[in-house]
């Protein structure tokens, strides 16, 4: 073989009397050389491009930071580390009820639970206290399900009349800054309760939760600019949000002070009166506050109780006057729509 390599190296510098490196490199393949298939030489060009480098390096990386993940802790760094490490006390819990013990002691039972609950207040706001037998079940119940060392305080906020706006009263001796409100009926996993705690942290003074709402411009008549209120379904529709409701949501303790004794008195006779939109209130005066928007958290959560209002006829028309009622008494629209959502992507595979 060696010989026949000589003679064709020879007799391609004699045909062309010069030396050529390319005609060597041909030459040395040898009378069994052949070139390699087009589709093979395409291949190789492709995967030696630099987007395609880049491509595979950030799978790469996005492999190791899943597979963290999943296994537990990846040089020193746990995804899944409960929130409540960087905020010693987490939040406190503050359950509205009303006769419906059942599913008050399964919501107990459940946020007791979780890792960052630092207290759970329950607004008790029936004309007869809770019995003393509730109130120590319910003791009991937290003792057993919570798994830190330093258990969850629990305490019954009790309130002499029923009024919506009990359900946002200053509590005394707080620990915490952050301020986890939700209904007796709904539930909301650890996990995700505890990825929209780390996202409040980050925005603590505007709201944070899982139940967006919108409202956009209706028409404009006499020079007052008129409103429409849009549920769950206009939200997926129209892609925006400017309102989350108080039924899952985090906020900063501060705004329980501003919401009794700040807001306007006109807007508190107003729930008085009509016994309903408290939750839009809210979202009003933080937004008068901040001038900034809601976030909303993806995740999925539980309602364990029966159809709420929302399914009741004439719900939406109510809603529609209650926003622009407050609008006139604000004087202004405040609320500020948005589009943007928190997702956890450690427990989405596509976000």
């Amino acid at each position: 073989m060696s010989s026949t390599h000589i003679a064709i190296r020879d007799r391609a510098t004699d045909a062309g009397g010069l030396y050529s490196p390319a005609k060597e490199k041909a030459n040395n393949r040898g009378v069994y050389g052949v070139r390699s298939p087009l589709l093979r030489r395409r291949v190789r060009q492709l995967i030696g491009g630099p987007r395609v480098k880049l491509l595979l390096s950030l799978c790469i990386i996005s492999f190791f930071v899943l597979f963290s993940s999943r296994i537990g802790t990846f040089k020193g760094w746990n995804p899944h580390a409960s929130s409540s490490a960087s905020s010693p006390r987490g939040y406190t819990v503050l359950i509205n009820t009303w006769k419906r013990n059942s599913l008050l002691t399964q919501s107990v039972a459940h946020y007791a639970s979780c890792s960052g609950t630092d207290a759970i207040h329950v607004v008790w706001s029936e004309s007869d206290p809770p019995s003393n037998s509730l109130k120590a079940y319910l003791k009991k119940i937290v003792l057993k399900k919570s798994h830190t060392a330093s258990k969850p305080n629990f305490k019954f906020d009790l309130n002499e009349e029923d009024n919506l706006k009990n359900r946002f009263k200053p509590i005394e001796d707080l620990r915490t800054d952050a301020i986890f409100s939700v209904d007796d009926d709904v539930i909301v996993p650890c996990h995700t309760l505890d990825f929209a705690f780390t996202v409040w942290q980050s925005a603590p003074l505007t709201m944070v939760g899982f139940v967006p709402r919108m409202h956009w411009l209706d028409q404009e008549k006499n020079g007052i600019v008129y409103y429409k209120y849009g549920g769950w379904w206009s939200v997926w529709w129209m892609g925006s949000y400017s309102m989350i409701l108080s039924k899952a949501s985090f906020f900063h303790r501060k705004y329980l002070e501003l919401y009794t004794y700040k807001m306007p008195s006109s807007i508190h006779d107003y729930i008085t009166t009509e016994r309903k939109c408290e939750d839009i209130a809210m979202s009003l005066l933080v937004a008068n506050a901040t001038d900034a928007p809601p976030i909303w958290v993806k995740g999925k959560i539980y309602e364990i109780g029966s159809s709420g209002i929302s399914r009741l006829k004439g719900h939406s028309n109510r809603r529609n006057k209650c926003l622009n009622d407050f609008v006139s008494l604000y004087g202004t629209m405040p609320l500020v729509p948005t589009n943007i959502k928190a997702v956890d992507a450690g427990h989405e595979w596509f976000w």
